[in-house]
């Protein structure tokens, strides 16, 4: 399994052997592509999913330092916490592979919590709009989970 972010196109592609499985539109950083840490940018170039996150919660489940605070996002609750960060249902936490580029030192995708996770924010799907993450639908996010292992492979690309 192989997972294609294009930046360009806001869109996550799953592939397996070359042939292509699935295809999420997605939200990438509303800054734009960029991987110094701090910039809220979406980094670029090869990662791997270092560790998932989530499994078994139900969806809407919110996460905070990669825990589940017991809560399920709802409008109500959103109006309670403004300008949160929701990462919802499961998270996807990447580690870059390319020394100097997204791994290590001040570009470190692992160390800046650059994940693949869940959004109530399904509208904005499609356009830049994220604070660096990858953001999917609750649905969809889930849905990929389910299909890839730790380790595999994530190419991001503008």
């Amino acid at each position: 399994m192989r997972i294609e972010v294009d930046i360009a196109s806001q869109h996550l592609r799953l592939f397996d052997h070359g042939r292509r499985l699935a295809e999420y539109r997605v939200s990438t950083a509303a800054n734009g592509a960029g991987e110094v840490n701090g910039s809220g940018m979406t980094p670029r170039g090869r990662h791997r999913v270092r560790a998932k996150i989530g499994a078994g919660l139900p969806p809407g489940a919110v996460l905070s330092a990669r825990r589940w605070t017991g809560e399920i996002w709802t409008p109500q609750l959103h109006a309670r916490h403004p300008g949160r960060d929701w990462i919802l249902s499961r998270i996807l936490w990447l580690c870059g592979c390319e020394r100097g580029r997204n791994r290590l030192g001040c570009v470190d995708s692992f160390r800046r919590y650059i994940y693949l996770h869940g959004t109530p924010y399904a509208d904005q799907l499609g356009t830049p709009a994220s604070k660096g993450c990858v953001r999917m639908s609750n649905e969809d996010i889930i849905e990929l989970y389910e299909r890839i292992a730790p380790g595999t492979e994530v190419d991001i690309n503008d």
